[in-house]
């Protein structure tokens, strides 16, 4: 079924046939998740699917993995684990024609979202082995893709700072803890944006190819992983008393009421500020200041409902 995030002229295509799939897992998501990953893969070969599952052992297994493997023997590659494990999976397969499919274990799952993707077991592995491919576009920072987001200033820091073993513990409300501690802890510094030529002063920015964010927050309404621009957010003020009241709105989905608050369609993002400091993609630090981002001339197949 068509849906908003298809690229204009591009419908989805189904498989003649179940799907043969490497699923590519992170297992420091904890029992709780391996014991949902057994599920739906339970569930895949039901569906007639051919599995054969990956375990990643370090940082970059997983983007190793999805490079190395033939293309040959899989129909589709599987990133089983949160937002930052799918990210090393499709920069993997960068130019690469393999489709991508997502079990999503991590904290926010803010692509499965962006998706549509199901909640439950059963229509999560018939989507993987038997749904449809839609070709998205992808964002690129420092040579480096994303597919949801990128971010400077309190965002990154909070990314950056936020405890693992805490994040394991409480999922979501780790960044919770992390936000409220760094209102008074992150030193806040203006950035300069140029977008497509045209120069801003902001206190923290977020590049959105989608428009959900941490979940089911919105930064910018009108983004789509089908559009072929980027969407930049721009927080134009500085300050903690300005960062938490951006945070508030958001939650509230007012952030498009607020004055000093943008969203500019983009190709092309230049950003100036501290040289070394972090940048988030996805949810995890992808890359230092000075910052350079364009829409990726990569685009990926995803597996969606059909």
């Amino acid at each position: 079924m068509p849906d908003s995030n298809a690229l204009p002229g591009e419908p989805d295509t189904l498989p003649a046939a179940p799907r043969k799939v490497l699923v590519i897992f992170n297992p420091t998501a904890g029992m709780r998740r391996r014991a949902r990953l057994d599920r739906v893969l339970a569930r895949m070969r039901a569906f007639g699917a051919d599995v054969t599952l990956y375990e990643t052992a370090a940082r970059g297994d997983a983007e190793r993995a999805a490079r190395e493997t033939p293309a040959g023997p899989f129909d589709a590659i599987v990133a089983a684990g949160g937002d930052g494990t799918i990210n090393e999976v499709i920069n993997g397969l960068a130019g690469r024609q393999v489709p991508l499919g997502i079990i999503p274990l991590g904290t926010a799952n803010v692509l499965a979202a962006e998706l549509g993707l199901p909640g439950d077991d059963d229509g999560l592995a018939r989507t993987i082995a038997l749904g449809c491919t839609r070709p998205i576009t992808l964002g690129e920072v420092n040579g480096r893709r994303f597919v949801q987001m990128a971010g400077v200033g309190f965002d990154a820091h909070v990314v950056a700072s936020v405890d693992a073993g805490l994040k394991r513990l409480i999922g979501k409300l780790a960044y919770v803890w992390e936000t409220l501690r760094g209102f008074f802890r992150f030193r806040f510094r203006p950035y300069r944006l140029t977008v497509d030529g045209k120069a801003y002063d902001v206190g923290s920015a977020v590049i959105a190819n989608g428009h959900f964010y941490g979940g089911r927050f919105v930064c910018a309404k009108d983004a789509r992983l089908g559009d072929p621009r980027l969407h930049v957010c721009l927080f134009k003020s500085v300050g903690p008393w300005s960062a938490l009241r951006y945070a508030a709105w958001m939650v509230l989905g007012r952030l498009d009421r607020l004055p000093d608050y943008e969203v500019v369609p983009a190709t092309s993002i230049v950003v100036e500020g501290m040289a070394g400091e972090p940048v988030q993609g996805d949810g995890d630090i992808v890359a230092r200041l000075p910052l350079a981002a364009r829409v990726s001339a990569d685009r990926l197949d995803m597996l969606v409902p059909a």
